[in-house]
């Protein structure tokens, strides 16, 4: 690129120093795009800190503020008395930036603001979703009457809307109006280093991401019994559901195989795993799975659910298994038959590393770039 392209402002619901899927894929994006020569900002919900303007690791970000209001007539008036102030700054970061596109990320309160300011003042959206309309254990989107009118709106108004699986792009259509939705996948960034040999000592299973529900850690840790006592579990993360999940494994009796390793960095968790034996993922629900592309990436071998995302891209038996995790004997099965039999274990690591070749963020860039306005791109009135 020479710098032609469009300035692009990332609206992501949230970003560092908070560490996650939609926090990753939006700085790995904002890299790229720079690398490419676009003018980039990253633009997030404040979230109680004080609203700036910062630099995170190259990339320029600003903390926004994103109120809105709740049913109470205390909430409302709080709204209305915030509104304004928080308006204004949105308005300011785009008098400031000028962005030829505002591109949503995992729409939230972001996505509310991003819709109103891009309808005023007339700046084509994309809108990415990544599975927050159906993830959240606490089903906001039926509770908020506000964020499912302005999802219909934004969805509507956009100029593309992507999905990060056929699963997402389903729910967009499904209960939100949505038209033509494409699935523009997660990426991973993969190592240099070659493929390694399973460990002979103790074998530890490894599985990652936030601790609710919908993620299955609970499955996970129900199966655990039916394994070897020489077999550990070690989970990365935080979630409202971690007390109930070390409660679950004081009952069952294990305590000294499960530990819980909470947040970590990215390469954190890469070295995680590449320390484990396998890496499971569990979920009942799960948008797309982007723990599989980083257990690939490290070389590690790959258990996941039948029943949520990764089964959308995990051939069963060449570069993953695939196991209903509501199975607790089935789901011990698949992780025991990784665990012993060392050319499975060979097989589906070659496999993984063959198939994350495919999800680079170079990839995933060139997906977004062609939904941008530019030359041979008019902007739509």
């Amino acid at each position: 690129m020479d710098g032609s392209g469009p300035r692009v402002a990332l609206v992501s619901s949230s970003y560092f120093p908070d560490i996650g899927g939609v926090e990753q894929h939006t700085a790995q994006v904002a890299r790229e795009l720079l690398g490419r020569g676009y003018a980039v900002e990253v633009w997030t919900v404040d979230r109680g800190r004080a609203s700036v303007r910062t630099q995170v690791q190259g990339v320029t970000v600003r903390y926004l503020p994103t109120p809105l209001p709740t049913l109470s007539p205390r909430g409302v008036v709080s709204f209305l008395r915030k509104v304004p102030s928080a308006f204004r700054e949105w308005a300011w970061a785009r008098r400031d930036f000028h962005p030829d596109v505002l591109h949503v990320h995992c729409f939230g309160p972001n996505g509310v603001y991003a819709e109103a300011l891009g309808r005023l003042s007339r700046i084509p959206r994309v809108v990415s979703s990544h599975g927050e309309t159906y993830m959240d254990d606490h089903d906001v989107y039926g509770r908020s009457l506000v964020l499912r009118t302005a999802l219909r709106a934004a969805l509507r108004g956009a100029r593309a809307v992507t999905a990060c699986s056929p699963e997402v792009a389903a729910d967009l259509r499904a209960r939100f109006d949505a038209g033509e939705v494409r699935i523009v996948p997660n990426g991973v960034t993969t190592p240099a280093s070659g493929p390694r040999e399973p460990r002979a000592e103790r074998r530890v299973i490894l599985a990652a991401g936030r601790l609710e529900h919908n993620k299955g850690f609970d499955l996970l840790i129900e199966a655990l019994p039916l394994l070897s006592e020489h077999v550990g579990l070690d989970i990365v993360g935080s979630g409202s559901q971690e007390e109930a999940l070390r409660s679950r494994a004081r009952e069952l009796g294990l305590e000294e195989r499960v530990r819980f390793l909470g947040p970590t960095s990215p390469s954190g968790v890469l070295q995680a795993m590449a320390d484990a034996d396998v890496v499971v993922v569990p979920s009942r629900k799960e948008p797309f799975g982007i723990v599989v592309l980083e257990a690939w990436a490290a070389g590690t071998p790959v258990v996941a659910t039948s029943v949520a995302g990764p089964a959308s891209f995990v051939t069963d038996g060449q570069d993953g298994l695939l196991v209903d995790p509501r199975d607790p004997r089935a789901l011990a099965g698949a992780l025991q038959r990784v665990l012993e039999d060392d050319g499975l274990w060979r097989s589906l690591a070659s496999g993984g590393r063959r198939t994350v070749r495919r999800y680079t963020w170079s990839a995933v860039v060139d997906e977004y770039v062609t939904t941008y306005p530019g030359p041979d791109r008019p902007t739509p009135v």
